[in-house]
């Protein structure tokens, strides 16, 4: 059978989300739900979908943590990246870390992330803050940063406000100070909308990149196949790749279970199948 897709406007506000959560499971009778861009947004519909037993993707990057029989988290968490960006940066820079987060429990979570990472690693919180969703001036924000004199500045940063603080680092900051972040570039492609310095001296680490595709023939694939069907997007991302293999993982297990039923469809997944996705294989691992 061909896979009908359906797919309401949120419109990015969490009360609606949740209608069309219950639209989508109780008018248009769904098999699965792939949805939220926010772990705000995830946990406004989650209990709906445990109360109904519908199966659902949260295919986006989140701070981990969630643990649910009906729900099936594919993006990549702070264990894939954020140990590995606080390593490599200790051990290039030096041990002092300053942490700037959007202030929910994306941020939150994520901040402590680093600072267990890096305590792990020998390192030191030297300044840690925690920025309203609205905020877009940060003035005050660059002087503390500067003041503490970190070895590494950690951006924990989202959505088009806070996004502006690149900006304005690259005019008042220390752009020697090198910038560490897992969220930049490969959600909303800063480092093509953003006049450089910006950016400059960011190290990243993410699940995919439209960059992958001079390298990784998987990558290219997918970028050119996503390019012919949307030729106006501006970037093929993390959260492209993301939603594509929770889409193929979900098939899989349908293959796997013979049926669309929500319960031998869960069994399937939790068996441990694997998809070749753009960035390598992916497996759901039953232990966890």
């Amino acid at each position: 059978r061909k896979v009908e897709i359906v797919a309401p406007d949120t419109q990015s506000d969490n009360k609606r989300y949740q209608e069309m959560a219950r639209k989508l499971i109780l008018d248009d009778q769904v098999d699965v739900i792939m949805g939220g861009f926010s772990s705000a947004s995830r946990e406004a519909i989650r209990p709906i979908m445990e109360q109904n037993k519908m199966l659902y993707f949260y295919n986006n990057q989140y701070e981990g943590g969630v643990a649910s029989k009906y729900t099936f988290t594919t993006g990549s968490i702070p264990d894939h990246q954020i140990g590995t960006l606080m390593e490599g940066l200790i051990e290039e820079y030096g041990p002092k870390v300053y942490t700037i987060a959007a202030d929910y429990n994306f941020g939150q979570i994520s901040a402590d992330w680093v600072r267990t990472e890096t305590e792990k690693l020998g390192g030191e919180i030297v300044g840690e803050e925690f920025i309203p969703l609205g905020v877009s001036q940060f003035a005050s924000s660059i002087s503390r940063i500067k003041a503490a004199d970190p070895d590494i500045l950690v951006t924990l940063l989202v959505g088009q406000e806070q996004s502006s603080f690149y900006g304005q680092w690259a005019k008042s900051g220390d752009k020697e100070i090198p910038m560490a972040t897992t969220v930049n570039m490969a959600q909303a492609y800063e480092h093509k909308r953003f006049e450089p310095p910006s950016l400059a001296n960011m190290y990243v680490t993410v699940t995919f990149m439209e960059e992958l595709a001079d390298v990784m023939p998987s990558a290219k694939e997918f970028v050119d196949k996503f390019y012919e069907k949307y030729p106006d997007d501006k970037y093929v991302g993390m959260e492209a790749e993301a939603e594509y293999t929770g889409i193929m993982l979900w098939a899989e297990a349908v293959k796997k279970a013979g049926t669309t039923e929500t319960e031998a469809v869960i069994e399937a997944l939790e068996s441990g199948i694997s998809v070749e996705g753009p960035a390598g294989k992916v497996t759901i691992d039953p232990a966890s």
